[in-house]
């Protein structure tokens, strides 16, 4: 993929790639960019006054100060190109009823041998919001590439370090 070098910066290309976020996603985005956009005077204030201290190559103060400084703007810059990108997921299946980005997936898993593992209920998510302990998977994982386009009664395979496991879809929402 071609580099974008649009940005303020010419040393940090623009990543053109969406980025798919719940809209409670965005929004969790925007209120950080806010709290550091409100952190820069403080941080740019200390920052000088850490500077009149004197040399600046012996002092630890000031590029610790600096070094906060410069954090906060490369975040700032790196929620700005999220936000950009930010695509809202809307949640549910889609027209056929099959799994997309965005569903809520209730799956029965059993292990190669059969024996049953239970219900499991799975969200299918952007790599950027997962967190597989609270049911909230990427739709790049194994399970939630392996899901997407399937409807529910259709029983998927995965194969993990301790075996295959299949999958059986019991609902989508």
């Amino acid at each position: 993929m071609a580099k974008n070098y649009a940005s303020k910066d010419p040393k940090r290309p623009i990543n053109e790639v969406p980025i798919h976020l719940t809209p409670d996603g965005i929004e969790r985005l925007r209120t950080r960019y806010e709290r550091l956009k409100k952190s820069i005077p403080d941080l740019a204030a200390e920052t000088a006054r850490t500077a009149a201290y004197g040399d600046r190559s012996d002092n630890a103060e000031y590029k610790q100060a600096k070094g906060s400084l410069r954090r906060a703007h490369y975040e700032m810059y790196r929620i700005e190109d999220q936000l950009k990108r930010a695509v809202a997921i809307e949640p549910g299946r889609n027209a056929e009823g099959t799994v997309r980005l965005g569903s809520v997936v209730t799956l029965h898993a059993s292990d190669a041998n059969g024996d049953g593992a239970g219900e499991k209920i799975y969200e299918i998510l952007g790599p950027d919001e997962t967190n597989p302990s609270k049911g909230r998977i990427s739709i790049q994982s194994p399970l939630g590439a392996a899901l997407v386009g399937h409807a529910v009664g259709d029983v998927i395979a995965i194969k993990t370090t301790n075996g295959e496991r299949a999958f059986r879809i019991i609902d989508v929402k």
